[in-house]
């Protein structure tokens, strides 16, 4: 069968309206490609493009899209960072679906873990991008007929990402390097009180110093701490439950989290993770 260019007129059978589509890619060649095999695709709408996650979550507002197609190595807030923002902060709009399109087929599990539509590998192939825009669209139709709240599907969601990061975790030294000003300094990770994320840089606060890590976001340095004792109370936070001074009661059933480095920070916990808390301290 040959390929429908670009503009085609939709097959019979095919819905009405098109499908909405971002394209979340920080390659522009790889963006270019994708947005030509959609298009060839027919019935689907590639409304925007998005460079990174934190250009994603303000088209994802703007645009309300049905799928994205998310790559998972991208600067400042990768895939599964956006995953996880939008699960704790949900779109206005139904949650979009998700179809993995990357170069890196290690991350196949865990993408399916996340509850993907589907994975694509770059180079992509065009009958794997039809079968990738079916399942979607079974998924979207599967969506209307069971209108179930959204809530119990992103906790799901945010605990199969959590529990395969405990589970796959790569090797860690205990160490973690710190840059204060000139100096690299090497810090045991029991002496971190937490990590956050401000425009792309990874700040560290432990009781005496602070200082940057290399890492390019909070997914990558997770996988270099230990899970039994770092938690991610928040998007832009990962705190070490072993530094927590005071558990600080906030608005609407909320809660800070004043920690034991020099400044006494106090980090919010995001509403997603406030049953995670009354669990770790029998609140």
């Amino acid at each position: 069968m040959a390929t429908p260019q670009p503009g085609s007129i939709a097959p019979p059978g095919t819905p009405t309206h098109p499908m909405r589509a971002l394209v979340i890619d920080d390659e522009q060649l790889a963006r270019e490609e994708l947005r030509f095999l959609l298009d060839s695709v027919g019935n689907v709408q590639v409304v925007d493009e998005a460079t990174n996650g934190i250009e994603a979550l303000e088209k994802i507002q703007r645009h309300q899209p049905d799928v994205i197609f998310l790559d998972v190595q991208m600067p400042g807030l990768d895939g599964f960072g956006l995953i996880r923002h939008l699960i704790e902060h949900p779109p206005a709009s139904q949650l979009p679906q998700i179809v993995f399109a990357t170069a890196f087929d290690q991350y196949a599990v865990r993408a399916f873990d996340v509850n993907a539509v589907d994975y694509l590998l770059k180079p992509f192939d065009p009958q794997r991008i039809a079968q990738a825009i079916e399942k979607t669209r079974a998924r979207l139709a599967e969506q209307r007929v069971d209108d179930r709240p959204r809530e119990a599907e992103m906790a799901a969601l945010l605990e199969m990402l959590d529990r395969h990061r405990s589970t796959v975790a790569p090797p860690r030294t205990g160490k973690l390097i710190v840059q204060v000003q000139s100096r690299m300094l090497l810090v045991d990770q029991t002496e971190i009180c937490y990590a956050s994320i401000d425009e792309g840089t990874i700040h560290v606060a432990t009781p005496t110093i602070e200082g940057q890590s290399k890492c390019r976001t909070l997914e990558e340095l997770l996988e270099l701490l230990d899970p039994q004792i770092f938690w991610r109370a928040h998007r832009g936070f990962v705190v070490n439950i072993n530094h927590i001074r005071e558990v600080v009661p906030w608005f609407k059933s909320s809660y800070q989290l004043r920690m034991n480095d020099r400044a006494h920070t106090e980090i919010p916990v995001s509403r997603a993770q406030t049953k995670r808390l009354r669990e770790l301290f029998r609140i």
